[in-house]
């Protein structure tokens, strides 16, 4: 099949868009990809419903007025990605914007959710394609974390790659995926990455992100905020694990973040992204030979220089091994959409913590 697969990832910061031949079980070639940006009002906005989906704990109600302009203007960028890749496709993979995620968690009674809004029907109209969306809830209702969903495709792109192998997402979030020798599979939530920076650069400087690590790179860590911070339960927590954009926003304010100059703050944030990804580590069965690193998170060398000194294995950006770092996770919901016209499975027991290998996604649009 022809797909173009389309991200929009926990940094907010605009759509990515990938044209792949692919079965869902190989891939045939790669197309174009691109980024069109979100413009500074509309990120603006998402991240306000960011918060308060935080707030509420909840979906919000689908009346919502700024939940409503939102997902109009969102969809409307997306339809943008799909026409400017200008590659004729069969099928669209659209993962939508990751609102709230509340998957199940240890000794928590909360209800487990997750929540990617954007108008699908939308989508397939306007671009006259059939649209695969809505990847995350069937693994979650089946008491997944409902993330990560890539490993799969992780696995598919590196068959050929020594192993074991540990292929690292840097977005909002940070994710691991561990390919063994034999093909298994275990990938989680390693904890935060570019989001927290993102957000400090932005109060500092104005900035979206930390351009080039400059912030970081001037200052040093704070050993006592750092300190504190690597007390978080999470690190120590087996997987499977997923988290929220915001899960951490409160333990960094309750470990005093907010009174650092702008640099030593940017440097602790890259320093515990760092201290994250190791503890990550403990949990593999074996050493990986290498790390490739994929995402934002790649392109700041600060945080490559961070992560170089906390692992004992190399560190390298996935460029090495003939991806393409900016446009893997928009390749891969190409790659998922596929799987889900086909019905094989997106999610299993070492990448969630689903019950058995899982399909999931619905298919809305025109071939129906």
């Amino acid at each position: 099949m022809r797909t173009i697969g389309l991200m929009s990832g926990t940094s907010l910061d605009g759509v990515d868009a990938a044209w792949v031949e692919t079965d869902g079980e190989a891939i045939a070639r790669f197309g174009p990809t691109l980024t069109l940006p979100y413009d500074p009002a509309l990120r603006r906005d998402l991240r306000r419903l960011l918060d308060l989906a935080q707030e509420q704990g909840a979906d919000l109600p689908p009346d919502d007025p700024l939940l409503a302009d939102c997902v109009a203007r969102l969809t409307a960028r997306h339809v943008e990605a799909v026409k400017a890749i200008g590659w004729q496709a069969d099928l669209i993979g659209f993962h939508g914007q990751t609102i709230l995620h509340r998957p199940r968690r240890p000794g928590s009674n909360h209800r487990p959710f997750t929540c990617q809004v954007g108008d699908a029907a939308r989508l397939a109209r306007e671009t006259g394609l059939s649209v695969a969306h809505d990847f995350r809830s069937a693994d979650v209702a089946a008491g997944g974390q409902g993330a990560p969903l890539v490993p799969i495709v992780h696995a598919v792109m590196a068959r050929d790659l020594p192993k074991p192998l540990a292929v690292l997402n840097l977005g909002g979030v940070g994710n691991v995926t561990w390919i063994g020798a034999d093909g298994e599979l275990i990938a989680f939530d390693t904890g935060p990455a570019n989001g927290p920076l993102d957000d400090w650069a932005r109060r500092a400087t104005g900035e979206p992100y930390d351009r080039d690590g400059r912030l970081a790179l001037a200052g040093q860590p704070d050993g006592g905020v750092l300190a504190r911070l690597i007390g978080h339960p999470y690190l120590a927590a087996p997987p499977p694990k997923s988290l929220d954009r915001l899960d951490f926003d409160r333990a960094l304010k309750e470990a005093g973040a907010a009174a650092l100059s702008p640099w030593d703050g940017a440097a602790t944030l890259v320093a515990f992204c760092a201290v994250c990804v190791a503890a990550a580590s403990r949990h593999f069965p074996a050493p990986p030979v290498q790390w490739l690193v994929a995402g934002g998170g790649r392109r700041n060398p600060a945080v490559m220089r961070a992560l170089a000194a906390a692992l004992t294995e190399p560190v390298r950006p996935v460029e090495v091994a003939g991806w393409n770092g900016d446009a893997l996770e928009a390749q891969a919901f190409g790659v998922l959409a596929a799987r889900v016209w086909r019905g094989l499975p997106l999610t299993f027991p070492g990448t969630t913590g689903a019950p058995e290998p899982l399909r999931g996604g619905r298919i809305t649009g025109p071939l129906l």
